[in-house]
């Protein structure tokens, strides 16, 4: 018997337990929203003057709104297969150095040894839906099915990659699939699922295609933005988190369903007036800079988060699968090394965290590591695109601190030399336990696969 299933197998009689327990009140529900290139700045919660977001804005004023919430990477491969393992890419082989993500010519994907927050949830009795972009595997071993979830409706990549198949649970039932109607039917699914599963405890993670290009809208909201296109995007991507909390109070869930909104990396630069912005950081996607990763991050839970609380404590969608576990009364796998802090106490305003490392890698190098306000530098690169040019080694590091430098302009290392001491100190204790599997993003196939056939 695997150690996976060992795990499987044991939680799901902790879980039954836990059920036992708490019959007069069920476990809470989960919903997480993922946008795809979504930038810090382009909120109006965050700052944007243009971009209508009212949804998301008024998502922020009745939850809680993070100012310093991470992705695990700066691209969409690894940083998905963080949020759902809790586990740095390094850890679990969904990032590489030849490739950056996953193509449809990809023979890898997210291994049957990982567990994802839908497979811990199953053993607690969750029914489980992905809908939207998956971006972890399209090879039938490697899709949402295989891995925790009861159903999938969504692309298997980005949308910028052809063919571009419509998938229903394994089979391809669209191609090309029509992007404009993408983000309307994303959320039909959406709300279908938690009107089904409303007296059942259930767990809802919709992955948003946009607004990765190329970009597409709806009729209803193409030409509607001052933003443009970008903006039409965004603010279509605004009603449908409306919708779903609409749903989600209409069916009176609203007290016991933790949402969650975030992104996967930053705006993608390069894109021109078709890329966000990442507001006062710099960078964008693919970098290790603040404009990289940090991320707009609401978490939305009426009665038992504050509405219109503020958190400045450093977070990351590592957090999810150990805060999502704890609240679900399911156990955390003690077999491997998890990288995410449980956030709970946070959440309910009972206290704050003692600060621990985030470590920023471009693709399985390493580039910097965070602690409380400092952040120290090792590499930089400062291109994104295929030419991935002009990286740098710093000895000694560069030095910011992102809360009176949230631009990272002042290199404050000479001034600082504990502080870099320290921060390296944490490196080495990182990579003296980091066990790196080999690559699952760096295999491809020789020739193209089959682009009409079902995926299984």
């Amino acid at each position: 018997m695997s150690i996976r299933l060992v795990f499987l197998v044991v939680a799901s009689f902790a879980g039954s337990s836990v059920g036992a327990s708490a019959a007069a009140g069920r476990p809470p529900n989960f919903v997480i929203l993922f946008a795809d290139d979504l930038g810090y700045g382009d909120l109006g919660c965050y700052g944007h003057p243009t971009i209508r977001t009212p949804n998301l804005d008024r998502m922020a004023a009745e939850g809680m709104r993070f100012t310093q919430f991470y992705s695990a990477a700066p691209v969409c491969t690894p940083s998905r297969a963080a949020l759902l393992t809790g586990r740095l890419p390094i850890r679990n082989g969904m990032c590489g150095s030849t490739r950056r993500v996953l193509f449809p010519n990809s023979t890898g994907g997210l291994q049957d040894a990982e567990i994802t927050i839908a497979e811990a949830l199953k053993t607690g009795g969750y029914a489980t839906a992905c809908v939207g972009k998956w971006h972890l595997g399209h090879l039938p071993a490697y899709l949402p099915t295989r891995h925790g979830f009861d159903s999938y409706f969504g692309i298997p990549y980005s949308n910028d990659m052809k063919p571009t198949p419509l998938i229903r649970d394994e089979t391809v039932i669209e191609e090309p699939a029509e992007q404009k109607t993408l983000t309307l039917r994303y959320t039909q699914e959406a709300i279908a699922f938690i009107t089904k599963h409303r007296d059942h405890p259930f767990f809802l993670y919709l992955a948003y295609t946009f607004p990765h290009v190329p970009l597409h809208a709806s009729d209803r909201f193409a030409g509607s933005s001052p933003r443009g296109l970008y903006g039409d995007v965004v603010e279509e991507l605004d009603w449908s988190v409306g919708e779903i909390l609409r749903a989600l109070r209409e069916q009176q869930l609203a007290t016991r369903t933790l949402v969650v909104f975030s992104s996967d990396n930053g705006p993608w630069l390069t894109q021109g007036l078709n890329g966000g912005s990442a507001g006062l950081l710099r960078g964008g996607k693919g970098s290790a800079w603040e404009g990289g990763m940090r991320e707009p991050g609401i978490f939305w839970w009426p009665g038992t988060i504050r509405s219109g609380t503020v958190a400045y404590q450093p977070s990351s969608t590592l957090d999810l699968f150990p805060t999502i576990l704890e609240l679900a009364g399911v156990p955390l796998p003690t077999d491997r090394l998890l990288d995410g802090t449980s956030i709970v106490p946070v959440l309910r305003g009972a206290g704050s965290l003692d600060p621990r490392p985030f470590f920023y890698y471009d693709d399985a190098m390493l580039m910097a590591v965070r602690k409380g306000p400092w952040k120290a530098f090792v590499r930089t690169r400062q291109a994104y695109g295929p030419e991935r040019r002009n990286l740098e080694q710093h000895n000694p590091p560069l030095l910011y601190h992102l809360e009176r430098d949230p631009s990272e302009t002042h290199n404050v290392a000479k001034e600082h030399p504990d502080v870099v001491a320290d921060l390296l100190a944490e490196i080495e204790r990182h990579e003296r336990e980091l066990k790196a599997p080999p690559s699952q993003v760096d295999l491809e196939a020789t020739s193209k696969p089959p682009s009409s056939k079902p995926a299984a």
